[in-house]
């Protein structure tokens, strides 16, 4: 698919038909995730990737609001950096959690990005920590996202060009249009 096509029609999708998603396409999804780019190559970035509909269900109570709909997705990746290895590990994981959601798109499938890091799952627990109990991630490995993955339940129409923020770019200092 042309890249400019796919990001005309990628939309955050939270509803999902009770379909698996094909192992080719989960091994295409994670090969997408190892190819991103990362700063001076240090590639601090782990994935975890969860088909099993148990451990689903338990991640999408990883926030007090915003996860629920994962419960519905039959795949998800967590998306995980080891903050030793790199000092821009959000920026590194926040570059491979667009790549599998677009990886995702260009499959014919639907995704959507549940942010964890910084977010709580209680008042007093954080969703990392929830997530980290729930996956058994060690601690010194940072939970940066959940992308949920599935076949869409319905189709949502990309964003028109009209409706795009132009307003927001400036050529050459802030403000001058």
């Amino acid at each position: 698919m042309d890249f400019f096509k796919l990001i005309g029609k990628r939309r955050s999708i939270r509803e999902y038909l009770p379909q698996l998603v094909e192992a080719e396409k989960v091994a295409q999804i994670v090969e997408a995730a190892l190819r991103v780019p990362s700063s001076r190559g240090l590639n601090p970035w782990e994935f975890i990737v969860v088909d099993d509909p148990d451990l689903i269900t338990g991640l999408a109570k990883a926030k007090q609001h915003g996860s629920s709909f994962l419960k519905g997705a039959p795949l998800a990746v967590v998306v995980c950096a080891d903050p030793q290895k790199c000092d821009v590990w959000i920026e590194d994981a926040s570059i491979a959690a667009i790549y599998i959601s677009l990886a995702a798109e260009a499959l014919g499938l639907g995704s959507c990005w549940i942010q964890i890091r910084e977010r709580m799952q209680t008042e007093t627990k954080t969703a990392e920590e929830f997530v980290r109990e729930v996956l058994m991630i060690p601690p010194n490995i940072k939970v940066e996202s959940i992308i949920a993955i599935g076949y869409p339940d319905r189709q949502i129409k990309g964003h028109q060009r009209e409706e795009l923020q132009f307003g927001k770019i400036y050529q050459n200092s802030y403000g001058e249009k």
